[in-house]
């Protein structure tokens, strides 16, 4: 089957619910499903990378409300590791057993795993749910990544599964007993390492809803024998995604051999598209490489740049709207204003049609953080007139 470049942008931005109002049906709960996976980051510049994803879909949803959608109880979700780590279905719990699995067989984490994880899990055992600052705190002192021994013990036992987080206390995980939080039919639901990947596949592929096998493989992450399941279930039509040629997508000018979601092939994307910011974490800009195919959009996050180094900003967030990314905005908050420390236009976006725009992107998303006032730093003053 063959797709235009603007075709396979438009299933694109529905599958990723930034296209059509049957996108906000559900809620967030419904948008967590919808996607697969939503990143989960520590940096909180206008609000946290997965309240913010909801807010690129949903619009001016409470905070508290999407956070109340995705910790709830009973569990509806968990935290583990898929392209990132990431806010997870529960109904997902078995999908992951490959990695659980390869997590014990190799037998440690970065950190060399303490000896006393054992007493870790009877305590949680005996005791109940804990986060880390009940025994003993997360850090030894040092650097983010100096972890204390009980830190290093309580994330090895949840990246085994025996240890899920279902929900958080202000930005502490809470950790409990697998076999409390996960409904017994989905822990008793035992797959092999093929089944995993066969349905993580069609997982993937609906949330991207078309991708190359490399955009598959950054969605899950994959690698080695488990990279080669992906491609095999790919190829031999287990995973039931659609071979496709997307014209557009090579730099040589030929077409690019994809797969495609086959109930999004079967109606034409319609509806309004959204004009939101987006965060640097959201799974429509994952892959930095498929961001530049599908929007002819180059994105770097300069978080980890020198500051004199940074070209576009601390935490730029492209700026979508009318199905393209048309701009960029570095953002920051001081009290009730929302700060646009830079706001610039990509090349060939005119003010005069897209400045509205940008003006309803900026404007909605500082109502949304609580500000009533906008200062904006550095813009062309053509642009500084329509957002103004």
């Amino acid at each position: 089957m063959h797709l235009t470049a603007d075709d396979a942008r438009r299933l694109i931005l529905r599958a990723q619910g930034l296209l059509g109002a049957d996108a906000r049906k559900g809620g967030t709960h419904a948008m967590l499903r919808r996607l697969g996976a939503v990143q989960l980051d520590t940096v909180s510049v206008l609000a946290r990378s997965h309240e913010l994803v909801a807010y690129a879909r949903l619009g001016a949803v409470g905070r508290q409300k999407i956070e109340r959608a995705y910790w709830h109880n009973p569990a509806q979700s968990f935290e583990y590791w898929c392209h990132a780590a990431c806010i997870l279905p529960i109904e997902h719990w078995p999908l992951y057993a490959f990695r659980r699995r390869a997590y014990r067989e190799r037998g440690l984490r970065w950190h060399q795993v303490p000896d006393s994880v054992d007493k870790l899990l009877d305590q949680v055992r005996e005791h109940g749910p804990i986060t880390t600052a009940d025994v003993g705190g997360a850090k030894n002192g040092g650097p983010w990544w100096d972890w204390s021994e009980s830190k290093i013990g309580l994330e090895w036992l949840l990246d085994i599964g025996e240890l899920v987080c279902t929900r958080r206390v202000g930005w502490r995980r809470v950790y409990d007993l697998a076999e409390r939080a996960v409904p017994a039919d989905l822990l008793g639901d035992d797959l092999s390492d093929e089944e995993c990947i066969v349905r993580l596949a069609a997982v993937a592929g609906r949330s991207l809803g078309v991708a190359t096998t490399a955009d598959l493989v950054d969605y899950l992450r994959v690698r080695n024998h488990h990279r080669s399941l992906l491609e095999e279930a790919l190829a031999g039509g287990a995973a039931g995604l659609t071979p496709v040629e997307v014209s557009g997508w090579s730099a040589k000018g030929g077409t690019t051999r994809a797969w495609a979601d086959p109930v999004a092939l079967e109606t034409l994307p319609k509806g309004r598209h959204r004009s939101t910011l987006v965060s640097p974490f959201d799974s429509l800009i994952w892959h930095r490489g498929r961001t530049s195919r599908v929007f002819g959009f180059d994105y770097t996050l300069e978080l980890y740049v020198p500051k004199h180094k940074r070209v576009h900003g601390y935490f730029t967030m492209p700026i979508l709207a009318g199905g393209k990314l048309i701009g960029r905005v570095d953002p920051a908050r001081e009290g009730t204003t929302f700060v646009a420390r830079q706001i610039g236009l990509e090349p060939g976006i005119s003010v005069s049609r897209w400045g509205d725009a940008v003006h309803d992107a900026l404007h909605e998303a500082a109502s949304w953080v609580g500000c009533d006032t906008i200062r904006i730093e550095r813009a062309d003053p053509a642009l500084l007139a329509h957002v103004t």
